[in-house]
């Protein structure tokens, strides 16, 4: 991998790179075609061949690979995953010394300097997550660079760069004693159970640790909660750890239902005081309606882009309709948690929806407080769109 290809940057986009802007882009570089093979180190030059930066090239959604550094000599070596791989554990050393919190993210891809690589920590197991076939390129250098600055128990990966994202099914064992699953790690003091060799999912998402602990600590109590989108029900374990008076949890998946018992079970939780329901939440929406069904909250944090039999939904273009379905079914004075990870949109977009959601709905509402992502997922200014996370604890105000 000596041979390194020059990427011309058009004049336009020179210093947005200069910057520190990571991403490389179709729109910035006029001789794309010169590089073909996922993994080639890449000079980014300017159009009077100056030196800008360098990375590696990798197709990842709608970008074509990263940058890595501003040094022209820097060899991407096993040395220089060390180093970033260091840096990053630092700046979590803090979770690495809470008891009550031993599932969290350690390396968070560009936010950290690595565009394309992800690493999760889930109670001295290791989790990477590879979003492109260049990063996977140099597999070996970063694997033996985390076996050097970290005691382990195992490590495992997910590779993320079929089509459009999807995981590549396989065995993701790595190195190190192959876990009994699930393992059981603690976020908060809640338990989660997880599983590092079952798909592209192990239990929970790790980036709304701080939504879930306000959901338990300030808003639950008394409350009857609907957690749509539920997953394994994490928003609602926290509820009820809360005090809720009842959850409701809603999801398309077959596998929601047992992991949410699950969830409820470790956390010695009665499932069956709860309601756990396998159905297209878009379908529950119309059925609450038609029944008058009214919650004193409701979390709403649909993915990007979900597909059932019956619908399409993509956050950018129905997530203000989603909402006012939500506002309907919500008591007044109740509290709805607006969650969204589109990266195609920031916070001031997202407060738009859904002042117009609300509009359309003849309905009053005030901001209580907002969240992004919490420390551990690590984010730079000069790239805007890596810092996707986006939730809102509205109250609805009786009109």
């Amino acid at each position: 991998m000596s041979q390194e290809t020059k990427l011309k940057i058009k004049q336009k986009f020179v210093n947005e790179y200069k910057n520190g802007y990571p991403l490389l882009s179709k729109e910035a570089v006029s001789n794309l075609n010169d590089v073909k093979v996922e993994g080639t180190i890449v000079q980014l030059v300017d159009e009077k061949n100056r030196f800008i930066a360098k990375g590696y090239y990798g197709k990842q959604n709608k970008g074509f690979g990263w940058v890595l550094s501003k040094d022209q000599n820097e060899t991407f070596d096993q040395t220089f995953f060390e180093a970033k791989l260091s840096e990053a554990l630092k700046h979590r050393s803090h979770l690495f010394n809470d008891p009550e919190t031993t599932a969290f993210r350690v390396f968070n891809g560009e936010g950290d300097g690595i565009g394309g690589l992800t690493i999760e920590y889930f109670d001295g197991y290791y989790l990477i997550h590879w979003y492109n076939q260049g990063i996977y390129e140099f597999k070996d250098e970063i694997i033996r660079a985390l076996q050097t600055v970290v005691e382990f128990k195992a490590i495992y990966q997910k590779k993320r760069f079929a089509t459009a994202g999807k995981y590549i099914e396989e065995d993701d064992f790595v190195t190190g004693e192959q876990g009994q699953f699930p393992i059981f790690v603690k976020e908060n003091g809640v338990r989660f159970a997880i599983y590092l060799n079952e798909g592209a999912m192990v239990g929970v998402f790790l980036d709304q640790r701080d939504v879930r602990k306000a959901i338990r600590d300030k808003y639950a109590k008394g409350k009857t909660v609907l957690n749509t989108f539920s997953y394994t029900g994490a928003f609602s374990v926290f509820a009820a750890l809360g005090g809720a008076k009842k959850t409701t949890s809603v999801d398309l998946a077959n596998r929601s239902m047992s992991k949410t018992i699950e969830q409820f079970s470790i956390n010695d939780i009665d499932y069956e005081a709860q309601d756990i329901i396998v159905e297209d939440v878009f379908h529950y929406f119309k059925y609450a309606g038609k029944k008058h069904l009214k919650f004193d909250m409701v979390v709403l944090d649909p993915p990007s882009f979900a597909r059932s039999k019956k619908h399409t939904f993509s956050a950018a273009k129905d997530y203000t309709n989603l909402l006012k379905e939500t506002i309907a079914i919500t008591e007044d004075n109740g509290i709805i948690v607006a969650s969204t990870n589109c990266s195609s949109f920031g916070m001031g977009k997202f407060k738009s929806m859904i002042e117009k959601a609300f509009k359309e709905m003849n309905g009053k509402f005030k901001y209580l407080e907002e969240y992004s992502l919490p420390s551990d997922f690590k984010t730079i200014k000069e790239f805007p769109e890596g810092n996707y996370l986006k939730v809102v604890f509205l109250k609805k105000i009786k009109g």
